[in-house]
């Protein structure tokens, strides 16, 4: 695809005219009409206040391709992967997750993940698979890798969740206050090392964090990228280590340091 391809479909998706693009970027619309017929192309300084604009990558409008991959947004189909997770809550008596599953799905409805059409409720869903997946079958554990976003997100009350304590306080544990440039880090700091005390909260976050790695190619801009990054690299080591150091998690601590690790390193060669 070509710059203007790029652009007009990135201003398309988002429901935009030319003349919102242009006034957000202090040019004329007839500029803009000019880079989508591929008559022109923008300067550095443009492409840069366009991904900036859009909040994606400059490689997202600048790359032209002639032949492009197919790709996919998601993997498994949510349906199935709900089916899956109640049937093995069935099969091995966990009551908070069958609770939780339903209570989700409701809380998440009409939810999208960011910069895509795939509903919100595949991401839960997707980190109580993936507990299940490395041989972790613990009510708390998968209730909680359900719940984690509700409070934070869709405004659930924790006291309301149809869950036990232990839950209960793995859902507070991972839910972070709103945060802004000048509070970010301390915040952030205070909010990791909550989560360090507690293995539990560790796993279920490092694994949010694994999910959350794959899905930063769908547009997240180059900045946002780079502080997902550094976000990783400076808390996550302390919680694998406190999932490491707690014996039934050996397997998962070395499984999700691989993949993260391996994710990181990849996005780190591509930018």
């Amino acid at each position: 695809m070509s710059i203007g391809t790029n652009i007009k479909r990135l201003r398309e998706e988002r429901k935009m005219t030319q003349d919102q693009v242009a006034e957000a970027l202090g040019i004329t619309f007839q500029a803009v009409s000019s880079w989508e017929r591929d008559e022109y192309k923008p300067d550095t300084d443009k492409l840069i206040k366009l991904a900036e604009f859009f909040d994606v990558s400059v490689s997202a409008i600048a790359e032209e391709k002639s032949n492009t991959f197919k790709t996919k947004e998601a993997i498994y189909d949510w349906e199935h992967m709900k089916t899956f997770v109640k049937t093995t809550a069935r099969n091995f008596k966990l009551p908070a997750t069958l609770k939780a599953v339903d209570y989700a799905i409701k809380a998440h409805e009409g939810q999208n993940r960011k910069h895509s059409s795939i509903p919100y409720i595949y991401h839960p869903l997707n980190l109580a698979c993936h507990a299940l997946s490395m041989g972790i079958v613990d009510d708390a554990i998968i209730a909680a890798c359900l719940l984690h976003d509700v409070v934070e997100d869709c405004s659930a009350k924790l006291d309301e969740l149809p869950v036990d304590e232990e839950t209960k306080d793995l859902v507070n544990l991972l839910t972070c206050e709103k945060t802004n440039d000048e509070n970010r880090q301390k915040i952030r700091s205070a909010y990791y090392k909550a989560i360090s005390k507690n293995p539990k909260a560790a796993l279920i976050k490092c694994m949010d964090r694994c999910n959350n790695l794959t899905t930063m190619s769908w547009g997240l801009s180059r900045d946002r990228i780079y502080r997902m990054i550094k976000e990783t690299e400076e808390y996550y080591p302390v919680l694998l280590k406190t999932i490491k150091d707690t014996t039934e998690y050996n397997n998962a601590a070395w499984l999700l340091k691989y993949q993260m690790e391996s994710m990181l390193d990849i996005y780190k060669r591509l930018l």
